[in-house]
């Protein structure tokens, strides 16, 4: 049965496929607080909407809805904000676009969709039978027999949109690919490319043997070719920013006092009656829900636990920790297991299988026809040989006592599971430990000691990236920097910095944050540019633009001092020694000794005459010349399999940049890291 419930937790499925169909690959963030009063501002633009707050937070907590997932991570918060912000994009981009050029999901092709006669993934997603793996179409009558209740009718309203999205997606995908044709000649020169293969000689002199002292570059030069290849140095808006750490580490009197409570509190530990209830009154105290062998403990805590005494207190990776055994048992150090799952309104079942099992039915082939477990199921309920350990609650006292052979029941949260042991190993002692740690950590006067540190540094870093720098330096502290792209909600390098990133997105040029708590620090920063322009700046990109004018003039003058009308006589002017190629194909990636040149490859590639020198070949670390002595023609590819090759092909990069490219048309801004 298709309830309710499983369909709302399907729904995350369904919205990544939707995605995945977009490719609306952007990474982006969400926090719901509600960031404002009185007012709806924008967090986007698309395609010439603009995105208002309510709009999007609408969107966010309908994904939620749907996809029954809780913000309970970072990540988790990403991939919902993500979702939500794709199906904004799906509303002001793919839907008008698909009703201007007429694409349709007509009733025909949603009951089609529905019956499974055009399958669907939401549909399949939504209905299919877990233990076969068959679309179900019975289970959707089933459902909407049940859709009585207005959540009910949303949910199956949500499926059908989710279904017709993805049908369009699909049809614009076929329009797409149906555009896509490989001509005569492309598919000449595929032939050829595939089957030449050339053999020949090679000289060249790298840009590095030149002098950058021998070539001179002007500043029209640099602004020649910037402006020339400008489009290279396209860059997504970006906030850049410098900031200081304070550490917060404890002192020596941090350490002493930690370690006089953590004796004072393993004295009560060791002589505790109840020890299960001094635990639990600790909040630093744990229970172990499994049993563990001596050979899973450290030498030091066997050698204490399984003689019955208590083990520290100790100082161990920057904790102290102490441990007592709560309870031992004999049981084998592990267990072959198969089982079956069953649903846990399937009492009546169990009970009817447990009783022929135990009479000596297959239990393989039980596991097969009823478990819903598909990953065991189709191969008996074949679990695996299992540690005791692996096993916690019901399960270990179930099994704590099963013996080869056996085979228990155990009902545990959604389901019920009859498992069988078939294979034991000989019995040992094993333990359940209590524990309580007190990790190294800085006291509160420690902490309030180094906020008024971060405190006076703030005082005195405002004003300026001067003064930022000044007070740094007084500090003893080095400035770290970042560069924070539209989109990203963290600063890379570090951690749970989202605070962080939000005020930078809010901030000034010269604006000193608030003293940030991030992680077990403090972080104060300053906000030192900001850059919306579409393209980077020469300044920003000089030293990519100088290496590559240097690398053009040294082309020149490498090329002006060629001299020569052999290969050796070239060389000889190059300074260089000829060099033997074979094996070179134009699908090639490598030529031995020149290494990565793409452009000598589709020069030798290229070559028609045997025996001819070339002219000079600007590679990327060098220029060559070269001469191909031998071209060997083999039949490896026809022109029908060269066809069906770049078709595929073809139509594999239309459908994949597609949708990109729309994207990039609709001029999307993303703005929602001031709010979020």
């Amino acid at each position: 049965m298709a309830s309710l419930n499983t369909l709302r937790t399907k729904f995350g499925v369904v919205l990544s496929i939707i995605i995945a169909l977009a490719l609306l690959a952007f990474i982006l963030s969400l926090k719901t607080e509600m960031g404002f009063s009185g007012n709806d501002p924008k967090v986007g633009v698309i395609d010439g909407d603009k995105i208002n707050y309510s709009e999007y937070y609408e969107q966010y907590e309908l994904v939620k809805a749907q996809s029954g997932a809780q913000e309970s991570d970072e990540q988790q918060s990403a991939m919902l904000a993500n979702a939500a912000w794709q199906s904004l994009i799906a509303k002001h981009v793919l839907e008008p676009g698909f009703e201007k050029i007429g694409l349709r999901v007509t009733d025909p092709e949603r009951v089609a969709m529905i019956s499974g006669e055009h399958m669907s993934q939401a549909f399949y997603n939504a209905f299919a039978d877990p233990r076969t793996g068959q679309y179900d179409v019975a289970a959707v009558s089933e459902f909407l027999a049940q859709a009585t209740t207005g959540e009910a009718q949303q949910a199956w309203a949500q499926l059908n949109e989710q279904a017709r999205l993805e049908r369009l997606l699909q049809k614009y995908a076929g329009l797409v690919r149906g555009g896509a044709y490989v001509n005569s000649l492309e598919v000449a020169n595929g032939v050829k490319s595939a089957n030449e293969t050339f053999a020949g000689k090679w000289a060249g002199k790298k840009y590095t043997s030149v002098p950058d002292s021998l070539v001179s570059v002007s500043e029209s030069d640099l602004k020649a070719y910037y402006g020339s290849h400008k489009d290279q140095f396209r860059q997504t808006p970006s906030r850049s920013l410098s900031y200081v750490v304070f550490e917060v580490s404890p002192t020596d009197d941090d350490m002493l006092a930690l370690e006089k409570q953590a004796r004072e509190v393993g004295e009560g530990f060791v002589a505790a009656e109840d020890l299960r209830a001094f635990v639990r009154a600790n909040r630093n105290g744990h229970i172990a829900e499994n049993y563990v062998s001596a050979a899973q403990l450290t030498d030091e805590e066997s050698a204490a636990l399984m003689a019955g005494r208590a083990y520290g207190p100790v100082l161990k990776n920057n904790e102290w920790t102490m441990s007592r055994v709560l309870d031992t048992k004999t049981v084998p150090d592990s267990l072959g297991i198969r089982h079956i799952v069953l649903p846990y309104t399937e009492e009546a079942l169990a009970d009817s299988l447990l009783t022929a099992l135990r009479k000596g039915g297959d239990f393989a082939q039980a596991a097969s026809q009823y478990s819903v477990y598909d990953a065991t199921a189709a191969n008996g309920g074949e679990v695996g040989v299992l540690p005791f350990s692996a096993f916690t609650g019901e399960f270990a006292s179930a099994l704590a006592g099963a013996k080869q052979g056996d085979i228990v029941k155990i009902a545990s949260g959604d389901a019920i599971q009859l498992m069988q042991v078939y294979r034991t190993t000989k019995p040992s002692k094993h333990v359940q430990v209590a524990s309580i740690t007190y990790p190294v950590r800085a006291s509160e006067a420690t902490r309030r000691s180094v906020h008024n540190q971060a405190g006076s540094f703030s005082v005195n870093a405002k004003g300026s990236s001067e003064a930022f720098a000044e007070a740094a330096s007084a500090a003893a502290i080095t400035p770290r920097v970042a560069t924070l792209t539209r989109g990203e909600r963290t600063i890379r390098g570090l951690e749970d910095s989202r605070e962080v990133a939000r005020w930078a997105y809010g901030a000034e040029v010269g604006d000193v944050s608030e003293i940030f708590t991030v992680g077990n620090d403090y972080v104060i920063a300053i906000l030192t540019g900001i850059d919306d322009d579409d393209y980077a700046s020469l300044n920003k990109v000089m030293t990519q633009v100088r290496s590559q004018v240097v690398r053009d003039k040294k082309y020149e003058y490498i090329v002006k001092n060629l001299s020569g009308s052999t290969l050796d006589e070239k060389a000889a002017s190059l300074g260089s020694e000829v060099a033997d190629f074979e094996g070179v194909t134009a699908a090639s990636f490598y030529i031995n000794g020149p290494g990565v040149e793409p452009r000598l490859v589709g020069a030798i590639a290229s070559t028609t005459e045997q025996g001819v020198v070339s002219g000079p070949v600007k590679g990327l670390s060098g220029v060559y010349v070269f001469q191909v002595d031998d071209i060997q023609t083999a039949d490896k590819q026809t022109a029908e399999g060269e066809k069906v090759r770049a078709q595929a092909m073809l139509e594999g990069m239309t459908q994949q940049y597609a949708l990109q490219a729309v994207q990039q048309m609709a001029n999307i801004q993303d703005l929602r890291g001031k709010y979020f």
